[in-house]
């Protein structure tokens, strides 16, 4: 990716950064306060970087859970995932290694990135490494978030409750950047209303999976419709 590319990725990733920037702090604010150091914060960010679960890690590991508890919070709080990978069967093919980071690193404000209209501003040859590029700023936005919450966290004193609601803030700002630019809302109307449907009926605890579910579902029964209104037309 030339130069010029590079900067329309970052021009794209900006409202990204300023979110995972502050997400970041707070995750290493928290996790210091709690007794793990830059290096934990380090580590986590760069082998693990899944934002809502790394805030659950840190109470896994001051909690003592087992290998088990860890592995099925990690999977349900994660499963969303499951239907992120299947929508980018076909924008992630190939081979090497960057098609494997971009499957570790898609987070859910990459994948809003990548499954926008934003790919049309890239020639097909050098989408896959628009893909490569965005999740790359996006994980080097979200490590240096969680370096710098560390040694704030060892630098000043404050009470870190509420932090972990800047998480939440971006999910949010993602949403309504989305809204605007888009003139077809019916996905994020899906969404909105499966979620709080399931929200109802299972509770805030158990919500979560039935949502995805709902959402999948739905939409995967819209494009049949979509594509017999394209062909009418």
């Amino acid at each position: 990716m030339n130069l010029k590319d590079l900067k329309k990725a970052f021009l794209l990733t900006l409202p990204v950064m300023m979110g995972y920037i502050v997400l970041g702090m707070g995750f290493g604010i928290v996790l210091y306060t709690r007794g793990y150091g830059i290096w934990w914060a380090l580590a986590m960010s760069v082998f693990i970087y899944a934002g809502s679960l790394q805030y659950v890690t840190v109470d896994l590991l001051t909690g003592g859970a087992s290998l088990i508890t860890t592995a099925l919070t990690s999977l349900m709080v994660n499963a969303r995932h499951l239907f992120y990978g299947i929508s980018m069967i076909d924008r992630y093919k190939g081979k090497g290694i960057k098609r494997l980071y971009t499957i570790f690193a898609l987070t859910d404000e990459t994948y809003s990135l990548v499954c926008g209209n934003n790919d049309e501003m890239f020639e097909p040859e050098k989408r896959k490494s628009f893909y490569f590029t965005v999740s790359l700023l996006d994980q080097i936005y979200w490590i240096t978030g969680s370096v710098l919450g560390s040694l704030a966290g060892s630098l000043i004193k404050f009470d870190t409750k509420g932090i972990d609601f800047a998480l939440t803030a971006l999910f949010v700002t993602i949403f309504v950047e989305q809204w605007l630019s888009t003139k077809d809302h019916r996905a994020a109307i899906v969404g909105v209303a499966s979620s709080l449907t399931c929200l109802l009926i299972f509770g805030s605890d158990r919500f979560l999976i039935p949502a995805m579910i709902a959402i999948g579902i739905t939409l995967c029964l819209m494009k049949p419709s979509e594509r017999r209104d394209e062909n009418v037309g």
